[in-house]
């Protein structure tokens, strides 16, 4: 099997760890020669050290609670804390959590999880300067940011999606390069940025400007809807019925509640029935995944 079917592969299947998809990236990243993916996949490795270059699905919405104390041996515990309460120059850093470690670290919080929460506390110094604005005559003994898990879930999943279209695309445009000797460039640069930035940092830019053989492949969002349509209709050559009908009603569901907040959690239903029926589904399903992946939020 080649290297870019192997990382497509353990990109699907959900027991894969992620480390061990991203080291594939690592192989794939040498023989292409690519600085931007290498340093791409290190960083999702090994952590990112500057929270400034987080790519956004490493940034959550958070909310924060806290314990406090009153007069007469009041408290409150486990109290929301309106964040209107803190002086605006610490409001933006306390409503968002940034995940900077690697990602077998955020697959360990994952899975060491009971309850669907997991804390960052705030720093004790900002917690003894603002304790007593925000509930009042309390103070606030401890307080803690509150990050769902689902969130780092959504984090890992974008990881998974990311790597999976970039490497749909550069099968596109070379299926050998998966074996091709190191840095020796089995597609164009200017083709690799251009994949790069569309499917992985998201950054869709024009790099082919001046040439005549590049083909721009940007996401249109006012279009991609279609591709429920189109993978129905693709699913009709698929003739297992167990795979047929457990993705055609994966995709039905996906369909129907597009745009509302259920969207993710069906498309990974679906990804979980491409993932029981892959050798069947796999070929069919495979050139749909980029404008796919795109709708989920």
């Amino acid at each position: 099997m080649s290297l870019l079917r192997e990382i497509q592969d353990a990109a699907i299947d959900s027991k894969t760890e992620l480390a061990v998809l991203l080291r594939k990236c690592k192989v794939l990243a040498a023989r292409l020669g690519n600085p931007e993916f290498k340093q791409w996949v290190e960083c999702e490795l090994s952590g990112y050290e500057d929270i400034d270059g987080l790519p956004d699905y490493r940034i959550l919405t958070v909310n924060s609670k806290g314990h406090f104390s009153g007069p007469f041996q009041s408290g409150l515990r486990n109290a929301d804390i309106p964040l209107m309460c803190i002086n605006e120059k610490f409001r933006k850093n306390l409503t968002h959590s940034y995940l900077n470690q690697g990602v077998a670290s955020m697959e360990s919080l994952v899975n060491d999880a009971s309850r669907g929460t997991l804390q960052e506390p705030w720093n004790p110094d900002l917690v003894a300067f603002v304790g007593q604005d925000i509930y009042e005559g309390m103070n606030c003994m401890q307080a803690w940011k509150v990050i769902p898990v689902t969130g780092i879930v959504a984090a890992l999943d974008a990881v998974r999606n990311r790597i999976l279209n970039f490497v749909l695309e550069i099968e596109a445009e070379s299926p050998n390069a998966g074996e091709a000797p190191v840095n020796s460039n089995p597609v164009p640069q200017d083709k690799v940025h251009q994949i790069f930035n569309t499917y992985i940092s998201g950054n869709v830019q024009n790099v082919a400007t001046g040439s005549n053989d590049f083909e721009q492949h940007a996401i249109n969002n006012e279009t991609t809807p279609e591709v429920f349509s189109q993978l129905l209709e693709a699913l009709e050559s698929v003739r297992d019925e167990q795979a047929y009908d457990s993705a055609r009603n994966s995709v039905i569901e996906m369909q129907e509640c597009y745009g509302a907040d259920s969207f993710k959690t069906k498309y990974q239903n679906f990804m979980s029935a491409l993932a029981n029926h892959m050798q069947v589904l796999g070929p069919v399903v495979a050139p749909y995944l980029p404008a796919l992946t795109a709708l989920v939020p």
